[in-house]
Protein backbone atom coordinates (compact mmCIF):
# COMPACT_ATOMS: atom_id res chain seq x y z
CA UNK A 1 0.00 0.00 0.00
CA UNK A 2 2.99 2.08 0.89
CA UNK A 3 4.22 1.63 -2.69
CA UNK A 4 1.34 2.77 -4.44
CA UNK A 5 0.73 6.05 -2.18
CA UNK A 6 4.34 7.05 -3.23
CA UNK A 7 4.05 5.94 -6.86
CA UNK A 8 0.21 8.08 -7.23
CA UNK A 9 2.00 11.17 -5.35
CA UNK A 10 5.43 11.27 -6.99
CA UNK A 11 3.63 10.58 -10.36
CA UNK A 12 0.86 13.24 -9.55
CA UNK A 13 4.20 16.02 -8.69
CA UNK A 14 5.82 15.01 -11.71
CA UNK A 15 3.07 15.09 -14.13
CA UNK A 16 2.79 18.83 -13.21
CA UNK A 17 5.41 20.01 -14.62
CA UNK A 18 6.96 16.69 -17.22
CA UNK A 19 5.39 14.99 -20.26
CA UNK A 20 2.42 12.41 -19.74
CA UNK A 21 5.37 9.44 -19.69
CA UNK A 22 6.94 10.83 -16.61
CA UNK A 23 4.19 8.76 -14.58
CA UNK A 24 7.19 5.66 -15.30
CA UNK A 25 9.70 7.28 -13.43
CA UNK A 26 8.19 6.43 -9.77
CA UNK A 27 7.25 3.02 -10.83
CA UNK A 28 10.71 2.23 -12.01
CA UNK A 29 12.31 3.74 -9.06
CA UNK A 30 10.04 2.33 -6.32
CA UNK A 31 9.37 -0.77 -7.95
CA UNK A 32 13.51 -1.42 -7.66
CA UNK A 33 13.93 -0.15 -4.46
CA UNK A 34 10.66 -1.79 -2.54
CA UNK A 35 11.99 -5.02 -3.52
CA UNK A 36 8.63 -7.03 -4.30
CA UNK A 37 7.56 -9.67 -6.18
CA UNK A 38 6.61 -9.16 -9.76
CA UNK A 39 2.91 -9.49 -9.57
CA UNK A 40 2.52 -7.40 -6.89
CA UNK A 41 4.87 -4.89 -8.03
CA UNK A 42 2.96 -4.62 -11.09
CA UNK A 43 -0.69 -4.67 -9.40
CA UNK A 44 0.15 -1.53 -6.99
CA UNK A 45 1.97 -0.03 -9.85
CA UNK A 46 -1.31 0.08 -11.27
CA UNK A 47 -3.68 0.94 -8.82
CA UNK A 48 -2.01 3.88 -8.25
CA UNK A 49 -2.11 5.64 -12.00
CA UNK A 50 -5.14 3.87 -12.40
CA UNK A 51 -6.75 6.14 -9.16
CA UNK A 52 -4.93 8.96 -10.07
CA UNK A 53 -5.51 9.31 -14.09
CA UNK A 54 -8.96 8.04 -13.38
CA UNK A 55 -9.54 10.35 -10.84
CA UNK A 56 -8.27 13.22 -12.65
CA UNK A 57 -10.14 11.71 -15.68
CA UNK A 58 -13.74 12.07 -13.82
CA UNK A 59 -12.97 14.91 -12.07
CA UNK A 60 -12.50 16.40 -15.76
CA UNK A 61 -15.68 14.50 -16.79
CA UNK A 62 -17.71 16.59 -13.65
CA UNK A 63 -16.50 19.65 -14.20
CA UNK A 64 -17.33 20.61 -17.57
CA UNK A 65 -20.57 18.38 -17.42
CA UNK A 66 -19.33 15.61 -19.84
CA UNK A 67 -18.56 18.18 -22.66
CA UNK A 68 -14.92 16.88 -23.24
CA UNK A 69 -15.41 13.13 -22.58
CA UNK A 70 -18.79 13.21 -24.66
CA UNK A 71 -16.72 14.80 -27.67
CA UNK A 72 -13.82 12.19 -27.41
CA UNK A 73 -16.00 8.89 -26.77
CA UNK A 74 -17.75 10.11 -30.26
CA UNK A 75 -14.40 10.94 -32.16
CA UNK A 76 -13.26 7.14 -30.92
CA UNK A 77 -16.69 5.71 -31.65
CA UNK A 78 -16.38 4.44 -28.11
CA UNK A 79 -20.37 5.21 -27.03
CA UNK A 80 -19.98 6.02 -23.00
CA UNK A 81 -17.92 8.93 -22.15
CA UNK A 82 -17.45 7.27 -18.60
CA UNK A 83 -15.96 4.56 -21.10
CA UNK A 84 -12.84 6.71 -21.50
CA UNK A 85 -12.87 8.03 -17.88
CA UNK A 86 -12.33 4.30 -17.94
CA UNK A 87 -9.66 3.86 -20.23
CA UNK A 88 -7.75 6.96 -19.26
CA UNK A 89 -7.21 5.33 -16.35
CA UNK A 90 -6.56 1.97 -17.70
CA UNK A 91 -3.91 3.51 -19.78
CA UNK A 92 -2.21 4.81 -17.09
CA UNK A 93 -2.24 2.08 -14.78
CA UNK A 94 -1.01 0.24 -17.44
CA UNK A 95 2.13 2.14 -17.75
CA UNK A 96 3.11 2.23 -14.11
CA UNK A 97 2.18 -1.19 -12.87
CA UNK A 98 4.52 -2.10 -16.36
CA UNK A 99 7.07 0.57 -15.17
CA UNK A 100 6.99 -1.18 -11.55
CA UNK A 101 7.35 -4.47 -12.97
CA UNK A 102 10.40 -3.94 -14.72
CA UNK A 103 11.86 -1.82 -11.81
CA UNK A 104 11.47 -5.09 -9.76
CA UNK A 105 12.65 -7.40 -12.16
CA UNK A 106 15.58 -5.06 -12.81
CA UNK A 107 16.19 -5.36 -9.20
CA UNK A 108 15.88 -9.43 -9.06
CA UNK A 109 17.61 -10.20 -12.38
CA UNK A 110 21.68 -9.84 -10.62
CA UNK A 111 20.37 -12.78 -8.03
CA UNK A 112 19.53 -14.70 -10.40
CA UNK A 113 21.84 -14.53 -13.01
CA UNK A 114 25.08 -14.23 -9.70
Amino acid sequence: MLLSALILITAFLLNLFLPWWSIAIPGLIFGYFFNEKAMPSFGWGFLALFLLWGGQALYIHFANDAILSSRIAEMFSVGSPILVVMITGILGGLVSGLATLTGSLVKEAPRKFS
